[in-house]
């Protein structure tokens, strides 16, 4: 709590100076153009405290979103016109004002500048990976159509015809163009190391714009992150709890999962959504060749079978002493002889009561349909026999894990070449020999770095042996989350989120914590600067062509939070939005609305080119409605910040 405290303290403060900073690059040129001063205010409302210097009025006010410095003649005093006020904004020469009207901006952006070549020198930030990779981790292609063709694993090398470099650009363009995402990059099947590019255009999108088609895009397809077990992660002691699935697997401190049930595992989405398919990890031999593949692991019940064939299943169960009804027992959709040979295809019924074969899933290098006279020579890398022993062993899922064992895994990498060291890590060629093996006679368990665990049986989350601490944090995330369920009117959509929330707590797991590898980012203060710099101009043409909403923008109490939680990343982490507030302040502030600096700036080349001064009345009408518009901007984005804090705590 105290820490929270002293993060929000840091959080004003930083804000506070970027404010007086603008302000007193306006307070520095006004007085060098000899214009008079008369406050020097940071914050607005009434002052808690003031104090006079130099002639100045200077005070500190209850609301620190903003500040200003009034110079004599911004305001109309009696019947004078404002240029006709001694030592005035408006007395003063045109190139005089815009000189003092740009000075903020332009402080605001020296200062941004300053930060990053701070962070330059001092090394740079560390991020996670899955912030700066091209490497797909994770694609739902029931949530997006068009990314059916993406497969975990593959690199998105551009967006739109322009470079990507960081996966989290994809979200950003797609949320700050107009036009279908088109996407390119490369399909590789890593463990032959043969490569296919690839373009698809996002035409599905089309019916979203902004940030809702960035949502979208951003649950869909996910980057790729290091599956790295240690047993500190931050201040958390993670080491493998007594009764959990992974106890005695063999998994070592630093060792990555790379490979799971047939699976090259890419993120931690992936990792759970394959060890919670229903799928059977079988060793087949066909004639010369044995090789591993996937297959449905269904309920009896669920199986299209004639009776003949269901006594036969029963009769294995007896035979294996399996208790329990059998229709409730796990098969295969194929008949099977008692000495495990294929048969052929059984059809079944799926989730919506269809009646399917069995399919491939695409993008699974692991996955061949069983032939007839196949022979079944282990189940989950377990050997079997026989028919009773192949319903035995169906009925218990057991996960084969593959891991890369490198005492460096954890060092912080370059963010150029995080990619490269992501796939260098491991030896494909290896990873296919212990893949090969296992289930045969002649079973591998390590090449070089790699090492192949003893088999792991997940739990449903709700059975994990967790500390009390993190029980206590997953319970209060639970209930929050059902808070917001039963907050759901719509009958339809609270149903289908209840189930979901539901089937969350029996996901099975492996219960180890699992981390992201950190990637140091040091790209020079001006290539740092010229993004945040171009990507601040595509926010700003998005809202003006209506492609983003203000919705979509983040108000003052919403930079106060991002930087407290800045604060507590890290002294670098706040540098860094330190510097991207700074210069998001001298850029709006360069916009021609009358009442910011840059419409001061258009005021001014305007008197310029006419050689006429705006009169007091003409530009009051002119501001008027300005002012109203941002106060109402202001309240409508506190409002918008207000409500999703709110929201994380119902």
């Amino acid at each position: 709590m105290i820490f929270s405290v002293i993060y929000f303290i840091l959080a004003a403060f930083g804000l506070g100076l970027i404010v007086f900073i603008h302000e007193f690059g306006h307070y520095w040129m006004a007085r060098k153009e000899g214009m008079k001063v008369e406050v020097f205010s940071i914050g607005f409302g009434s002052p808690i405290c003031d104090w006079q210097y130099q002639g100045v009025k200077w005070q500190l006010c209850w609301l620190p979103f903003g500040g200003y410095v009034r110079i004599a003649g911004m305001e109309k005093e009696g019947t004078l016109e404002p240029y006709q006020i001694p030592n005035s904004f408006y007395a003063k020469k045109p190139w005089a004002r815009i000189k003092v009207a740009f000075m903020g901006p332009l402080i605001n952006a020296v200062f941004a500048l300053f930060i990053f070549c701070i962070l330059w020198l001092s090394g740079g930030r560390q991020d996670s990976f899955s912030d700066h990779t091209q490497i797909v981790g994770w694609v739902d292609s029931d949530l997006e159509a068009c990314f059916s063709e993406i497969y975990p694993g593959d690199r998105i090398t551009q967006i739109n015809n322009k470079p990507l470099s960081q996966f989290r650009q994809l979200y950003a363009y797609v949320a700050l163009e107009e036009q279908a995402p088109k996407i390119q990059g490369t399909q590789i099947n890593y463990l032959d190391q043969k490569q296919h590019p690839f373009t698809l255009i996002c035409n599905d999108t089309n019916q979203l714009k902004g940030i809702e088609r960035s949502r979208l895009i951003m649950q869909a397809v996910q980057p790729a992150n290091f599956l790295i077990y240690s047993q500190s992660i931050g201040a958390v002691n993670s080491s493998i709890p007594a009764g959990s699935p992974m106890e005695n697997s063999g998994i070592q401190n630093k060792d990555r999962i790379v490979w799971v049930d047939g699976e090259i595992v890419f993120s931690r989405q992936q990792l759970v959504s394959t060890i919670n398919q229903k799928k059977a990890l079988l060793t087949i031999k066909r004639g010369s060749e044995v090789f591993l593949t996937r297959v449905p692991r269904l309920r009896v019940s669920d199986l299209r079978i004639n009776t003949s064939q269901k006594d036969e299943i029963s009769d294995w169960q007896n035979e294996a002493k399996i208790q329990g009804k059998l229709n409730d027992l796990y098969f295969i959709p194929y008949q099977i002889t008692s000495d495990c040979k294929v048969d052929h295809l059984i059809s079944f019924f799926n989730n919506d009561s269809q009646e399917q074969m069995h399919e491939l899933k695409k993008g699974s290098f692991l996955e061949v349909p069983l032939e007839a006279n196949d022979q079944i020579i282990a189940v989950d890398g377990v050997r079997i026999h026989s028919g009773y022993e192949l319903l035995n062993q169906l009925q218990t899922h057991l996960v084969q894990i593959v891991v890369s064992r490198d005492s460096q895994a954890l060092e912080t990498l370059s963010w150029k070449t995080a990619d490269k060291a992501f796939i260098d890590q491991v030896d494909w060629r290896g990873l296919g020999k212990i893949v090969h093996s296992i289930g045969t006679d002649e079973l591998i368990k390590t090449v070089e770095n790699l090492h192949l665990l003893k088999p792991v049986q997940p739990k449903p989350f709700n059975q994990l042996p967790l500390p009390e601490s993190i029980k206590m944090f997953h319970t209060h995330q639970l209930q929050e989350q059902r808070k917001m369920i039963d907050a759901i009117e719509d009958p339809k959509i609270k149903d289908q989120a209840l189930k979901t929330w539901q089937d969350q707590q029996k996901e099975l797991r492996l219960g180890v914590s699992l981390a992201d590898c950190k990637v140091n980012y040091n790209p020079s203060p001006l290539a740092l600067f010229s993004s945040a710099f171009q990507e601040m101009g595509k926010t700003i043409t998005a809202l003006m062509t209506g492609i983003l909403t203000p919705k979509a923008l983040t108000g003052p109490i919403g930079i106060v939070e991002i930087m407290h939680t800045s604060w507590a990343e890290g002294s670098k982490e706040a540098l860094f939005w330190l510097g991207m507030i700074s210069l998001n302040l001298g850029v709006l502030n360069l916009l021609p609305i009358p009442i910011l600096d840059g419409g001061h700036i258009c005021f001014s080349v305007w008197e310029w080119m006419t050689k006429k001064p705006i009169k007091a009345k003409t530009m009051q009408k002119l501001v008027i409605p300005f002012v109203v518009f941002l106060v109402t901007l202001f309240i409508y984005l506190t409002y918008q910040d207000l409500s999703r804090i709110i929201k994380r705590f119902l």
